[in-house]
């Protein structure tokens, strides 16, 4: 048996404890939002965080992932998330829409770690996620909206 404390609630889980954290958000306790991209850590489309870090849920085992758990279901209740969703909407970022997930778990990250960050940082930290559409100009600028927005609340 795992306990996972996903988003503020408490799992127990009875899956194997090398099963990807991603199957057991998705396939376990049904939160969709976490996608499964390329199941080699390459994509970044599973990112989740794991006591605030972005992580790849698609290759870190479940007994791995002791602490706290959070996914693109939680950024409606989190202040930085909140500025990070609007500047993507504001900026209409997503096109086809499935990396998004994990593009703004790892912008969030980013800006929680790095509150003004440059432009060079931002495209550092972001070099893992991957967005077949292109959306890159635009994943650019609204993180630089969102901490634009930071840095003036």
């Amino acid at each position: 048996m795992i306990s996972l404390t996903i988003n503020g609630q408490q799992h127990e889980l009875d899956v194997p404890d090398d099963m990807p954290l991603l199957w057991a958000i998705r396939d376990v306790v049904g939160m969709k939002g976490t996608k499964f991209g390329c199941g080699i850590a390459q994509c970044g489309s599973c990112t989740v965080h794991l006591d605030g870090v972005a992580i790849r849920s698609c290759v870190t085992p479940v007994s791995a992932a002791q602490g706290e758990v959070t996914t693109i279901e939680a950024m409606a209740e989190d202040a930085v998330g909140q500025k990070v969703q609007q500047a993507w909407l504001d900026l209409g970022v997503a096109q086809c829409g499935y990396c998004q997930g994990g593009q703004i778990m790892n912008a969030t990250a980013l800006l929680k770690k790095t509150p003004k960050p440059d432009t060079q940082e931002i495209i550092d930290a972001m070099a893992g996620n991957l967005c077949r559409c292109g959306t890159y100009n635009r994943i650019l600028a609204a993180i630089e909206r969102a901490a634009d927005q930071e840095a003036n609340s």
